[in-house]
């Protein structure tokens, strides 16, 4: 068994001698240019194009990510990137998922104890107590309900508040309310106090918070990014910010990254940003993930994580 490895900036030898360890049968290599050895399966990240152009012969890819709009981005630029016929497969939570928790769990909990207003008041030293939020009129609305979107939800729903999930198909998830489709939307956003995006990056996704769906939100609502910058429409943001709409926006990820030197988002008082952090590919994990699916492939049995590559997730 002869499994290739790729990633711009990983390194290869923590990889290549972890997953020698997991799969000591295997053969295991780090792709270079000129590199056309036959290989049964493929690791990689943002590959060149001749990394795995015309290798049919591979039984799986492994996106080392935890979303594969960036794989897919690449075949639709350069057909071929893929080959055609072999299943694409995600990482669906190894590790991520408790990262987003945190991450999700501080940013919401931080706008429902009125954090941000206290910050403000200091900057002003003004002495004054607001009124606490009630938890049951706190309405935080989960896009996306995938791994990382349900693991989210039912963390923040032990919290007493009220959650509610939107996503392409209906979800069962203990304490959420689903709302799915896109005729649900609008049920969805009515009332909803803070989003919380970990939507998949499709073409139907991108640029999914606008100002429409912002006028939708209840009045000083916050927004929350953590899938992609490309979802977020900035203009409308900082539109939405000047006019209360949107009281206040925590972003991970941004449509150009690093973040630019002089985009406004970096000294707008009512943004925080961080530089793409919420949740990291964490090896040990991924490469268990990995090599049970290539073990379940062997065995001919269906691996987990494959990509519905129409769907773009």
């Amino acid at each position: 068994m002869n499994i290739l490895f790729y990633h711009p900036f990983f390194d290869a030898n923590q990889w290549i001698e972890g997953m020698r360890a997991r799969l000591p049968q295997a053969n295991i290599r780090q792709w270079k240019p000129g590199d056309n050895q036959q290989a049964d399966y493929a690791m990689v990240w943002l590959p060149p194009y001749e990394c795995l152009a015309g290798r049919k012969e591979l039984k799986g890819i492994f996106a080392l990510g935890a979303g594969v709009d960036a794989i897919l981005k690449q075949e639709h630029d350069n057909p071929g990137t893929l080959p055609a016929g072999v299943p694409l497969m995600r990482l669906e939570d190894t590790g991520m998922a408790i990262q987003m928790e945190e991450y999700a769990t501080a940013k919401v909990l931080y706008y429902f104890r009125r954090m941000d207003e206290y910050r403000q008041l200091q900057s002003q030293r003004q002495w004054k107590q607001l009124p606490a939020y009630k938890h049951e009129e706190f309405v935080v609305g989960v896009m996306g309900a995938g791994a990382l979107g349900q693991a989210v939800a039912k963390r923040l729903a032990s919290f007493g508040l009220q959650v509610r999930t939107w996503s392409r198909s209906e979800k069962q998830i203990p304490k959420v309310k689903s709302y799915y489709g896109q005729e649900q939307l609008a049920d969805f956003l009515s009332g909803t106090r803070v989003i919380v995006n970990l939507l998949p990056s499709t073409p139907e996704t991108i640029g999914i918070l606008n100002q429409q769906l912002f006028s939708q939100l209840q009045p000083n609502a916050y927004i929350i990014n953590l899938a992609r910058g490309a979802h977020l429409i900035e203009q409308d943001l900082l539109s939405a910010l000047d006019k209360g709409q949107v009281a206040g926006a925590s972003l991970d990820v941004f449509a150009t990254e690093p973040l630019p030197q002089m985009h406004p988002f970096w000294t707008h008082p009512r943004i925080a940003i961080t530089p793409h952090v919420a949740a990291f590919t964490l090896p040990n994990e991924a490469m268990d993930m990995i090599a049970s699916n290539i073990q379940r492939i062997e065995a001919g049995d269906s691996p987990e994580g494959i990509v519905d590559t129409s769907r773009g997730y």
